[in-house]
């Protein structure tokens, strides 16, 4: 399983390197890209308009086909609005939302996902 992600601040890149699993970094020069393998989303939380790439992304071909889920970072400091981001793409994609965790995430974070990724596919 691919993880796609996007990091600004570099607190999502921290915890996707964390996890040790193949990863592919969506910024403006290659959110257009095509895959064709299984994957999640790990999006952090930003405005729509910063994070509207990694939607560019998942409409690209046929790579919503493969999305399986989404993850989010977030700061719980932003009460209801922490992981919105993430809320949303898993709504808008009707895929589960697997995770939420604060910045950088901590070993369990890495444990959980890892587990929800084994049970949703083949990494």
């Amino acid at each position: 399983m691919k993880i796609v992600y996007m990091s600004l601040t570099g607190q999502t890149q921290k915890f996707v390197n964390k996890l040790e699993m193949d990863s592919l970094r969506i910024t403006m020069d290659n959110a257009f890209q095509e895959i064709s393998e299984p994957y999640i989303v790990i999006a952090p939380t930003y405005d729509i308009e910063v994070t509207e790439i990694l939607n560019d992304f998942i409409e690209t071909g046929q790579n919503l086909s493969y999305l399986r889920g989404v993850c989010g970072s977030g700061n719980l400091n932003f009460n209801e609005l922490y992981c919105f981001t993430a809320k949303d793409l898993a709504k808008a994609y009707n895929v589960p939302l697997l995770l939420t965790f604060e910045f950088q995430g901590n070993m369990n974070d890495v444990t959980i996902l890892k587990e929800k990724v084994n049970e949703i596919g083949p990494t």
